[in-house]
């Protein structure tokens, strides 16, 4: 059985924008709920798919953090380009790192990143995550047990650069988080089982910005926006984008 590709979405509430960015091996799904929440409040919320996201793991492994950088920036562009000229972003892991590098790259309204890295793992760690995604989405292709053994022992056989380069990317942004003065909400899961939390701590202190909070939920693992805290986040991100000096 084929699985559907998760798709971009946008879904149209007023005149202040708000850019959601999924993590790493994830997809739009992930910001889905979020960004119809913000809807409901009055906010136009935008989410890219990146390239090489939710589609067969054969296809991750030939894109990278430039790909989907790209894909991010165009999303930003796509909100201007329908008028949108006051734009905050959110983003869960990777998209968290994306979020911070927005708000050293663009004028962003607001960042708010979730269960961002800070620390840099090991491209073998890294590795054991993208064979456990790749096997997870075999299964829900609902392959036998044999197929995925056949097609896991050929996947393990392509290189993969684009560890490599997550490394760089986390790396850059950890050395300009401090050239960031836009308002920032930290969100990080207490019980995050990808990511090292001591991260958000690095984010907030390093920060630049005079309206800055970071939020600890006792409750949550990594993919926050989908966790039994869910509810509350929404609500909080919304109050946080309410403090910010929209024109609109």
């Amino acid at each position: 059985m084929k699985a559907i590709a998760p798709k971009p979405f946008t879904f149209t509430g007023g005149d202040r924008a708000v850019l959601l960015l999924h993590g790493f091996t994830g997809s739009s799904a992930d910001v889905r709920m979020l960004g119809r929440h913000l809807q409901k409040k009055g906010y136009t919320c935008h989410a890219p798919q990146y390239k090489g996201h939710g589609v067969p793991p054969e296809e991750l492994v030939h894109t990278g953090p430039e790909d989907w950088w790209n894909d991010v920036v165009d999303g930003y562009h796509y909100l201007k380009d329908r008028g949108h000229e006051e734009i905050a972003v959110a983003g869960l892991s990777l998209g968290g790192v994306f979020s911070l590098k927005l708000g050293y790259t663009l004028p962003i309204k607001g960042i708010i990143p979730m269960c961002a890295p800070m620390h840099i793992k090991s491209e073998e760690v890294m590795y054991r995550g993208v064979l456990a995604y790749a096997e997870e989405y075999k299964r829900r292709e609902q392959k036998s047990n044999e197929e995925i053994r056949v097609e896991m022992e050929q996947f393990q056989k392509t290189p993969m650069t684009t560890l490599k380069s997550l490394q760089g990317l986390l790396q850059e942004v950890r050395d300009n988080v401090d050239m960031i003065y836009t308002p920032t909400f930290v969100v990080q899961a207490r019980h995050d089982e990808m990511i090292n939390t001591e991260s958000a701590t690095i984010i907030f202190e390093e920060v630049e910005a005079e309206l800055k909070e970071l939020k600890w939920y006792e409750e949550s693992t990594h993919v926050i926006t989908l966790g039994k805290e869910k509810e509350q986040l929404h609500e909080d991100v919304y109050n946080f984008l309410e403090k910010l000096d929209w024109g609109v």
